[in-house]
């Protein structure tokens, strides 16, 4: 941290010189009467720089000495550009200009050009154009953060938290609330458990803007709760570039420190498992009614892979190569852009663990149950393609393909120590170690096509994720509390999840879609394609499939007469060579359930019809309707034969109206009303348990699960002062009928929770979003080019969980709810002497972890101040150095248990967990060919 410093410190002693400013001033005027233009946008191309006219007409803009483009945009008018303007220090230059009406016919000029989409400008004017309630990210933004992926990219916008490093929050409503969009197209569920897209797939290397769409239109998807997320990436080439980017990653408490390793296979450093870890081809596809014998047999097929390693932890490593190419097949004019990247990293978190059992006695506090330190050890390896074509075969016709892989794998070692207590009174050492990889790939083929006021569009995809997780591996040894005896391993006396045991299981789905839009745009009075009406049509098809299928089984002592007790003191490496499979030592029981295993469908069907009415000069009105088919099927076995089968079939009609008030040109207000849906997804509707080791907790679906209904209202002020300047503030509430909550079953041993149909829930808040830049608070430059971003969000929900709560509360927040969100950005951009600085910070409300009942209180989610630093400086025309630290307070993350049941946390409640992420370091180099 200090060698950074001392970087900042120096790069701004020498770029920070007062430089003597110029300025360029001057009135706009109507063409045609003469009259100042009141509200005109006068900005530098090419930059963030910029102001707006008074009521006369007139401006003034300071800027550095040297040539300038001043460009001038207003409604209505066509947009102005003057090359070659030359600034002088301390001289004022004069620039009159005068704006020609838009509606003026022009003959012979046609220009064809692609639209630059990832700026500060470009985002702010598709926010303030768009016709409902949108907040964004543009790519600009993302490059000046060290953000790596799109998950982290996404806190920057208002009202988004994170989950797990990977799963988004919109308006704090959990991941099964909010639709996830890859360039238009639905993406593939990363996970079993839940119906999430994993934000950390999507490297910012090659993201273009994010959107996030917070009312609904009938073009977008009815499942709709917190909002829709649509992820753009980069597509056009405007120029051939080659570009190779290197870094390399310092985290406090890894790099250098000891980091447990598992036995794995050559493959693992490229994300996968070569097959080293999974059970044997000739393995037995069941145990059941397998002799003595038999078992002994099968056992002895496993790898002893037990033991693990430990090493010095390496600094993590990034690689990433980029390559733009522009040409023409004839007369088609052909971009592409290819990404490759490849990153792989390692944490270790010392984390501490408690659970409490009721002190009946006083009624106040509770008594420690277990007290747990664990040893988490993660290595990680990501290789990423993205691969975009566009072919334009001529000015009225666009064809896009569009390709996104991904192949991840984790390796986990879990190392616990510490006292179990309350009758047990034991010293443990357990160990779990886990791998799991991920592979994802999305397709799609675009057309867009324009004829006279007329604009086609439509799409094919297909998506693939599967989810492989080999041998689950636990095992837990015990001693007498504060003892000097050796640990001795615990073996039960039949299959068990969490004693000796190994658990399998593999997740398929492909999906593939298509979907098409005709746009009509009628002529009116403006002659603006964004001020014409418009009506709307279209379809979206999709058939989604699943197969999930997870084994489990335990080691257990094959005969306890003959046992030879000596094996349970032996290392874990040596425990279960094949020398120790035997009557007298160990063999293996099945304990696979008929519902670990399920099969599942979707088909859905959508049409809508919509559009965009401007009333007048103020008033614009858009919405419609859009009505899904939607059946869901799902299979699997039940205990004793037969199957449990489900099928849901649903036809949601959704209406959507929105309305925009142009209040002055520069001032507008929102306001928007449309009716949703929230699925149930596959895994939820599975009676499928599965044991959380980290947790220490089991998690079971409810096949009885039906379709929750979303009533959506949000009104929002924007003012937009210049073309990089915003201020907004919104509010906005939300019904929910018969929403999926997660509730906790009472149990007499390992918590269970399970998602269930609550009675209702409301969610409400308020946020607000600034944008502001310094161009014209100062006349030195070290001011001019800071910016500042600031957006944040209160939020209030109340679940009603119904009569029949379980032993819970009937009332709370909605699970994984944050009463507040805060992000704020100091930037500064000095683009002649290449230079970036920039501060960011975040911090979230306590939120619901997991949720309670009588026997164990909620937990929470505590709030944690993160501050990142990151430079960025140019070094002539082809080296950029990029360096930064992440998390610098590396504050840490804390849940603690409401133990007195307050819905509050102060000193009477106790710790559940906490750990610290470790601060961050990374330096890098990109070079552009």
């Amino acid at each position: 941290m200090k060698f950074l410093l001392t970087i900042l410190t120096t790069l701004v002693t020498i770029n920070f010189a007062n430089a003597q400013q110029g300025t360029v001033k001057g009135r706009v005027t109507d063409k045609a009467t003469g009259e100042g233009v009141i509200g005109a946008v006068v900005f530098i191309k090419g930059t963030a720089k910029g102001t707006s006219t008074d009521y006369e007409g007139n401006y003034s803009l300071t800027l550095e000495p040297g040539t300038h483009t001043v460009s001038v945009t207003f409604l209505s008018y066509k947009p102005s550009e003057n090359a070659g303007v030359t600034i002088k220090p301390g001289q004022p230059t004069i620039l009159n200009i005068q704006l020609e009406d838009n509606s003026t016919e022009l003959n012979v000029v046609e220009v064809v050009a692609t639209r630059q989409t990832n700026t500060d400008l470009a985002l702010l004017q598709d926010l303030k154009q768009s016709e409902i309630v949108v907040s964004g990210v543009s790519g600009e933004q993302i490059t000046k953060s060290l953000d790596r992926d799109a998950a982290a990219v996404v806190r920057r916008i208002p009202g988004v938290t994170v989950m797990n490093d990977r799963y988004i929050m919109i308006r704090a409503l959990g991941e099964r609330y909010n639709t996830v969009m890859l360039n238009d197209a639905l993406t593939p569920s990363t996970e079993p458990d839940s119906r999430a897209f994993s934000f950390d797939i999507l490297p910012t290397s090659v993201l273009d803007r994010i959107l996030v769409f917070k009312s609904r239109s009938p073009e977008l998807p009815g499942e709709f709760g917190g909002g829709v997320i649509k992820v753009y990436t980069k597509n056009n080439a405007s120029e051939n570039t080659t570009s190779f980017g290197i870094s390399g990653g310092y985290r406090a408490g890894t790099t250098f420190n000891n980091i447990n390793t598992q036995q794995g296979s050559p493959t693992d450093f490229l994300g996968f498992d070569n097959g080293n870890r999974a059970l044997p081809g000739s393995f037995p596809k069941h145990l059941y009614n397998v002799s003595s014998e038999g078992l002994i047999t099968a056992a002895k097929q496993l790898r002893n892979d037990w033991a693990f390693t430990t090493k010095t932890a390496a600094p993590d490593q990034r690689l990433s190569l980029g390559l733009t190419r522009r040409f023409f097949i004839g007369n088609t004019e052909a971009n592409s852009l290819t990404a490759l990247s490849y990153s792989n990293t390692s944490q270790v978190q010392n984390v501490n663990r408690y659970r409490y059992t009721y002190n009946v006695a006083d009624q106040k506090t509770n008594l420690i149950e277990y007290s747990y330190n664990d040893t988490e050890s993660s290595q990680n390896a990501r290789v990423g393609l993205i691969s975009n074509w566009a072919f334009r075969l001529d000015n009225n016709n666009k064809i896009e393909f569009r390709n996104l892989f991904n192949q991840m794998g984790q390796s986990q070692v879990i190392e616990r120590t510490g006292q179990e207590l309350q009758g047990k009174d034991v010293d443990v050492r357990n160990y779990a170690q886990r791998y799991e990889s991920r592979t994802v790939y999305s397709g799609q083929l675009q057309g867009t096509h324009d004829k006279d006021q007329t604009t086609y569009t439509w799409t094919a995809g297909y998506n693939y994720s599967n989810r492989n997780e080999p041998s689950y591996k636990r095992i837990r040894s015990q001693r007498n509390i504060d003892s000097n005896e050796p640990f001795r391993w615990y073996f039960p006396q039949s299959a068990t999840t969490l004693d000796a045991g190994r658990f399998d299981s593999e997740m398929q789905e492909n999906t593939v879609l298509a979907g098409g839009q005709i746009e009509r745009r009628f002529t009116g009075k403006d002659t603006l394609t964004e001020n014409q009406p418009k009506l709307r049509a279209g379809f979206y098809a999709e058939n989604k499939n699943r197969n999930f299928d997870a084994r489990w089984m335990s080691y257990i002592i094959s005969d306890p007469s003959r046992f030879n007790n000596g094996l349970l003191t032996l290392p874990l490496g040596a425990l279960f060579t094949s020398q120790n499979i035997n009557s007298s030592g160990f063999s293996l029981a099945e304990g696979t359930n008929p519902t670990d295993k399920y099969d599942a469908s979707s088909m859905l069907v959508a049409g809508y019809v919509g559009g965009n009415l401007p009333v007048n000069d103020k008033l614009n009105l858009s919405g419609g309707l859009r009505v899904e088919f939607n059946k869901q099927q799902l299979s699997t076995s039940k205990y004793g034969g037969g199957k449990t089968k489900v099928s849901n079939p649903i036809t949601s009609i959704l209406p959507s109206l929105n309305a925009t008030y142009n209040l002055t040109e520069r001032a507008l207000l929102r306001g928007g009303y449309s009716i949703s849906i929230n699925r149930p997804e596959f895994r939820e509707l599975a009676p499928f348990t599965y044991y959380d080791f980290q947790l220490n907790a089991e998690i079971k679906g409810n096949e009885n699960l039906t379709t929750a209904t979303i009533h959506n209202t949000d009104l929002r002020y924007e003012f937009y002062p210049n073309p990089t300047e915003l201020l907004s503030v919104g509010v906005f509430y939300k019904y929910f009928k018969n929403p999926i909550e997660i509730y906790s079953i009472p149990a007499s041993g390992n918590p269970i929770y399970q998602p269930k149909n609550a009675s209702n829930a409301q969610s409400y808040g308020i946020e607000t979003e600034i944008r502001k830049s310094f161009l014209n608070l100062s006349n030195r430059s070290l001011i001019q080019n800071m910016s500042f971003v600031l957006n944040a969000s209160l939020i209030e929900s109340k679940v009603d969980l119904g009569k029949e709560t379980e032993g819970q509360e009937r009332n709370r927040a909605m699970y994984g709810q944050s009463p507040f969100i805060v992000n704020a950005g100091l930037y500064f951009n000095d683009e002649n002497r290449a230079l970036q600085v920039n501060m960011l910070y975040n911090v979230i409300g306590k939120r619901i972890f997991t949720v309670g009942d009588d026997m164990a209180p909620t937990v929470y989610e505590m709030p944690r101040n993160v501050l990142d630093l990151s430079v960025t400086k140019g070094i002539g025309k082809h080296f950029e150095l990029k360096a930064g630290i992440q998390d610098i307070l590396n504050q840490k993350v804390k849940l603690m248990q409401d133990s007195n049941r307050d819905a509050k946390i102060s000193s009477q409640d106790d710790d559940f967990t906490n750990y610290k992420r470790g601060s961050y370091t990374t330096l890098g180099v990109n070079y552009k060919f």
